[in-house]
């Protein structure tokens, strides 16, 4: 196994779980069962859960950056991958029983490919929308980079090991693919092209594929243009019921669109289409790009997305009926067959009631590995981060900023995790232990804009400020307070965030009472992906003996 490899793995201690595969599910939907893993306990979130506990749930059951979600049923339970752009490890992988309560199990790739080209944030590149499927004892993965094509892995457990990937079409501009496997064995995929690098777009097309899934056989037909209707249709996710071929795609753009759901007797169309979503008189603008599942019982829901800006894209689950073999999601009041989305339902009839859970936000540090939830914002150096397990702590190096520093949007190993809440109160237990004039660790929150808290070790000692860089994307000046000096090696790094993800930085030397530092910030999203927040740890020479800040514990609050 490579060397790197086995850094990451260990470092993110992706789990096994053993897939017992069944048949039973809709065609193109993942279907076997799955013990629950044992290596991540049940965490609940103390900022948003969506189960409230009566029988019922609120949207969004996922009130986190999970763009693009796509679904899939394995028999008793379901497994949900979204788009992770330059973010690394990528493709996260999460878990549900009952479709509301979800835990984060692993990543799908622990490098991202070219590793050259990813070792540099490569901002909105990447892992764009993936496809989640199974098939005769195998889980598939399709997923397009945007640059190079679109690229197959498989595993027997949807924890992994995953494979090698495999460029199943090479191309710029093919995105959202997904694949069907007839009932006649044929293989078929459908994707969407991104104008940005294909010079086209509002179009989706079919290939056949070889029976292994691992490549296309044809060339590719269009069997859906939304010039006309449906501008910007894109992320087809294809399915087979009762003799009708469906392709369910979002239209009109992430922010104010809406979803289709296009049908025919034969694979390659005609299709007829209609609008099955939009966001009517709620508040839920956008609401497209997901997935249809069923449960045991015969019910039908769908997931999808909702575009919060700097919160990113929220994940939405609507019950889900079936028409005259159309689908209504949502709901209709008016009876034309446009569903709008719930705010609140009813929770899915799985037949049995689960524990409340909800990804990982908060980490103690205490174990071989950090919580699923952290991504560096590029591929890792081997010497960026390690667990210590006798001081149950994870230590940050210093490392090198990269020549012409502008602000730390183009620094690679920033610790990473997504927004989990409208809400919440992130603070770090810190030890800093510089060894050099220059060396900076601090808490940061980063998207187009970044603003962050941070210890510098300077001539005359430790000093604490905040800095803002408004308009970072372009290379905005970094704006700092003052500097205050301190004393000691550890120290609380603090950041509000309040409704509008509105924030407000402060520090505590003795984790009681908090100094407040800087003007409000205004968050904002970065390249297709919502804020995130963590921490880094910089320094502006040259070292053979480079300094480190060792975190004691991350702590996620109202």
């Amino acid at each position: 196994m490579h060397i790197r490899f086995i850094f990451f793995f260990c470092l993110f201690g992706f789990s096994a779980v053993m897939a017992q595969p069944s048949d039973r599910g809709v065609q193109g939907q993942v279907s076997g069962a799955v013990s629950a893993p044992a290596a991540i306990p049940a965490y609940v979130s103390r900022v948003w859960v969506a189960d409230q506990g009566n029988g019922t749930y609120k949207n969004p059951v996922l009130c986190a950056d999970y763009s693009d979600p796509d679904v899939c049923w394995g028999g008793d339970a379901y497994y949900m991958i979204s788009s992770s752009f330059n973010c690394v490890p990528g493709i996260p992988v999460l878990k549900s029983y009952d479709l509301v309560n979800w835990t984060l199990i692993g990543h799908v790739l622990s490098r991202l490919q070219p590793a050259d080209v990813f070792s540099l944030p490569q901002h909105g590149k990447g892992i764009w929308a993936p496809c989640i499927r199974y098939h005769k004892g195998m889980f598939y993965i399709y997923y397009p980079d945007p640059d190079y094509g679109i690229y197959m892995v498989q595993a027997t457990q949807a924890t992994g090991p995953w494979s090698e990937p495999v460029l199943v079409k090479a191309g710029k501009g093919l995105i959202d693919p997904s694949p069907l496997w007839d009932d006649d064995g044929k293989v078929y995929l459908c994707h969407a092209y991104a104008g940005s690098r294909a010079g086209i777009g509002s179009v989706l097309v079919l290939s056949p594929m070889t029976p292994d899934g691992r490549a296309v056989s044809g060339a590719p037909v269009i069997v859906f243009d939304g010039h006309a209707s449906d501008p910007t249709v894109e992320g087809p996710k294809m399915y087979k019921r009762n003799g009708w071929y469906y392709i369910f795609a979002p239209a009109g753009g992430v922010t104010n669109g809406w979803q289709l759901v296009m049908r025919s007797r034969s694979i390659f169309g005609p299709y007829e289409s209609r609008k099955v979503l939009e966001q009517g008189k709620t508040v839920i603008n956008g609401p497209h790009q997901g997935a249809w599942v069923e449960t045991a019982s015969g019910e039908s829901w769908f997931l999808h997305f909702q575009d919060r800006g700097a919160y990113g894209r929220v994940v939405h689950l609507q019950p889900m009926a079936w028409k005259n073999d159309w689908p209504v999601m949502g709901s209709d009041p008016d009876g034309d067959g446009c569903g709008e989305p719930v705010l609140t339902f009813r929770k899915p009839n799985v037949g049995k009631t689960w524990p409340v859970a909800t990804p990982a936000e908060s980490d103690e540090f205490d174990g071989r590995a950090p919580g699923l939830q952290w991504q560096w914002h590029a591929n890792p150096g081997e010497t960026w981060g390690y667990p210590v397990t006798s001081a149950g702590t994870f230590r940050l190096y210093s490392v090198l900023l990269p020549e012409a520093f502008t602000g730390y949007r183009d620094v690679p190993n920033l610790f990473l995790q997504k927004f989990p809440a409208p809400e919440f109160t992130a603070t770090v237990k810190m030890a800093f232990r510089p060894s050099t004039d220059g060396e900076r660790a601090g808490l940061i929150v980063i998207g187009d804009d970044l603003a962050y808290v941070s210890l510098t070790r300077t001539s005359s000692g430790l000093v604490i400020s905040q800095t803002t860089q408004m308009n970072a994307i372009r290379g905005g000046a970094e704006a700092e307070t003052e500097r205050i000096p301190v004393t000691g090696s550890d120290f609380y790094l603090r950041v509000t965030v309040r409704e509008g993800a509105k924030c407000s930085f402060s520090y505590s030397l003795d984790g009681t009472s908090f100094v407040s530092l800087g003007n409000t910030f205004q968050a904002s999203e970065g390249r297709w992906i919502g804020a995130k927040v963590g921490m880094f740890c910089s320094r502006t020479a040259t070292t053979n003996r480079a300094g480190f800040a060792d975190l004691d514990w991350f702590r996620v609050t109202p």
